[in-house]
């Protein structure tokens, strides 16, 4: 099991945390916790509560959604150090936009969503570095959902209608 010393050494390794120093790092351990997922494990499923926003250490984790009358579609394949659940830092944000689910064994951090805002809160040095951050993978991800939607619009157009 990760001790509080560990999840500090890991968290200073991940190039999101640079640059922070270690009064801030020790406080962000302090509200980690480790998930470890089997592959075909669910992390957390499209409509539940937003609770923790995680970073994926090692292994895949496929995010998915429910389209009405198409089924699950899946919309990204997170790798190390990409980060999961970004929308729980978000105010407005209730439950889960999409799915989760391991594609092989996988290892990731939870930052306990309420507690870092908090702490995003309180030390505005600290807030400011976490919502950087977290403005580039919202951006990647529009990117990428742009990408994936253009094309479907292409595959769509180029079908023969019947």
């Amino acid at each position: 099991m990760f001790s509080q010393a560990d999840f500090s050494t890991t968290l200073r390794r991940i190039p999101w945390f640079l640059e922070l120093d270690a009064n801030q790092l020790e406080r962000l351990s302090a509200i980690a916790t480790l998930h470890e997922l089997e592959q075909g494990e669910v992390l957390f499923k499209e409509g539940d509560r937003e609770d923790f926003l995680f970073i994926l250490l090692e292994g895949q984790v496929l995010l998915q959604l429910e389209a009405p009358g198409r089924g699950q579609l899946p919309f990204y394949t997170a790798e190390s150090l990409d980060v999961i659940g970004w929308s729980s830092m978000t105010p407005i944000v209730r439950q889960r936009t999409a799915s989760a689910i391991a594609t092989q064994r996988s290892l990731l951090i939870g930052l306990h969503s309420k507690l870092l805002q908090q702490l995003c809160d309180e030390d505005h040095d600290l807030g400011y570095v976490i919502m950087r951050r977290l403005a580039n993978v919202v951006a990647s991800r529009l990117l990428t959902t742009r990408i994936h939607f253009m094309e479907m619009i292409s595959r769509s157009a180029t079908q023969p209608t019947e």
